[in-house]
């Protein structure tokens, strides 16, 4: 599989992300902890070095998985988390992003995961109307926990593209991750920015956020129909036009199951030709939903 930098790590560009491993709404025990181990021990089997997660996935539950079965770690195991947010004891989703909550938001992890540094960190904002002294301040914070070692690397997440400028000169950026698919495809001029300055670019929902209740990205017409033609799944026609657009695209797909699992690493040898490209391109435009 294709490779690509992501901080001092190379990494294969089809990863693993944990955030289906809890329960439902991302809250609470998994509904079969047995296959969710065993998914992560698969995914480490079929050469999966890179995994996403985040301490609020549970909270805790996704890293406490992570690390039963898989510590020890391997060396080459990049292991990327995120912060900016908590859960409240509904399950809600609660901004915890001031400077200080960010580095407990990162100790947290540390924890639950049993290291003493991961390879990167995201600061994830809550949404684009961040203000520029506020984003200066918790860009701070992350440096600091660089600096003294907490973080191989700073990422950042949900952001615009001014963010991005805004931050290089301050630091350098392992990766951001936006959202991103064949519907959805506001982040493309970051993900150009950051394939110039030879940034990992991370989609996240490049198969249609599963919190809409009807996904556009595998309900639509274009989609269905060639992964019929081709004999694949929707959701491998999705992940390979994403995995298409750059180089410097890393897929973080997630899953609760060990097939969907290894349906997504396949992905790695589907290449869309020409013509179902073409089609796809339309695929933004008409927001078709179709029949599975």
């Amino acid at each position: 599989m294709q490779r690509y930098p992501l901080g001092r790590f190379s990494v294969s560009r089809i990863g693993f992300g944990a955030m289906q491993l809890p329960g439902p709404g991302v809250f609470g025990p998994p509904r079969d902890r047995g296959e969710a181990l065993a998914v992560l021990r698969r995914a480490v089997d079929l050469g999966v070095d890179h995994i996403d997660t985040a301490q609020y996935y549970g909270p805790d539950v996704a890293n406490e998985l992570i690390r039963e079965a898989l510590y020890p770690y391997p060396d080459s195991l990049a292991l990327v988390s995120k912060v900016g947010a908590r859960r409240d004891e509904s399950g809600g989703w609660v901004p915890y992003d001031e400077p200080d909550q960010l580095r407990r938001g990162i100790e947290d992890n540390l924890r639950s995961l049993g290291v003493e540094q991961l390879a990167a960190v995201n600061l994830r904002l809550e949404d684009d109307a961040t203000p520029d002294h506020r984003f200066d301040d918790q860009l701070a914070a992350m440096i600091q926990a660089r600096d003294e070692g907490l973080i191989g690397g700073l990422g950042l997440s949900n952001i615009t593209h001014e963010h991005l400028r805004r931050a290089l000169p301050s630091t350098p950026v392992a990766c951001v991750q936006n959202p991103l698919n064949l519907i959805n495809r506001a982040s493309m001029p970051i993900l150009k920015e950051c394939h110039s300055r030879g940034i990992a670019f991370v989609p996240f929902f490049p198969l249609g956020s599963g919190f809409e209740r009807t996904n556009p990205v595998l309900n639509n017409e274009h989609v269905l129909s060639n992964a019929r033609r081709l004999g694949i799944t929707p959701a491998q026609v999705a992940l390979a036009w994403t995995l298409g657009l750059a180089p410097n695209v890393l897929l973080i797909p997630g899953t609760s199951s060990v097939r969907h699992l290894e349906e997504n690493l396949a992905v790695a040898d589907i290449e869309l030709d020409e013509d179902v490209q073409q089609q796809l391109a339309a695929a933004a435009s008409t927001r078709s939903i179709g029949r599975a």
